[in-house]
């Protein structure tokens, strides 16, 4: 009879601890994303084209990062991507009237991943996740560089991400994930990424 408990106590533990694992394997998926409010909404109809955007959104292993400058009295996006290619364009009159947040520190890349079938659009934050902190005080950035490999990395820490699988450390110390906001690119050219 006593025996019989013990296993029954194990085979209670056991299943116990695969409840818990499964989900912990659920909010590491859920915490894939950041939390951080993120708004960039881009119609190519309205804002014309960017050829450094859309390289990105029309292959698989570019990737395009995304920042805003001012310039003359004038806001634009800047696009740069990971193929060499630089241009801007001016914010419209809906961009100037809405809020436009662009990660934790003003600026996120984007672009569709060459490892996933079908083909999956990525949103990153554009600040490395293990040296960048909103609340430090003074803020510092700690922004990505891209490389033509597909790779995001860190002048500071010296991390490299993988843009095309995930966000994932690739060489450097271990750490966290790239932070990753949800993103859709529409077949008539709207590009959205929001938190």
């Amino acid at each position: 009879m006593k025996r019989l408990s013990i296993i029954r106590h194990a085979l209670v533990v056991a299943a116990t601890m695969v409840v818990a694992a499964a989900a912990t394997s659920c909010s590491d998926a859920e915490n894939e994303y950041s939390s951080y409010p993120c708004r960039f909404v881009f119609n190519t109809a309205r804002h014309g084209q960017s050829a450094a955007l859309m390289s990105a959104m029309t292959g698989t292993g570019v990737f395009c990062k995304v920042t805003t400058v001012m310039e003359g009295g004038a806001r634009y996006y800047r696009f740069s991507n990971n193929a060499g290619l630089t241009d801007k364009v001016i914010f419209t009159k809906e961009d100037q009237e809405t809020t436009v947040l662009l990660g934790t520190n003003s600026s996120i890349i984007v672009g569709f991943g060459n490892l996933d079938d079908p083909k999956q659009i990525y949103a990153y934050d554009g600040e490395c996740p293990n040296c960048f902190s909103p609340e430090a005080i003074p803020v510092k950035s700690r922004p990505l560089t891209l490389t033509p490999a597909g790779l995001a990395t860190c002048a500071v820490c010296h991390r490299e991400y993988t843009l095309n699988g995930g966000g994932g450390v690739v060489s450097g110390d271990r750490g966290a994930r790239l932070r990753r906001f949800h993103a859709s690119w529409s077949a008539d050219g709207v590009l959205a990424v929001v938190n």
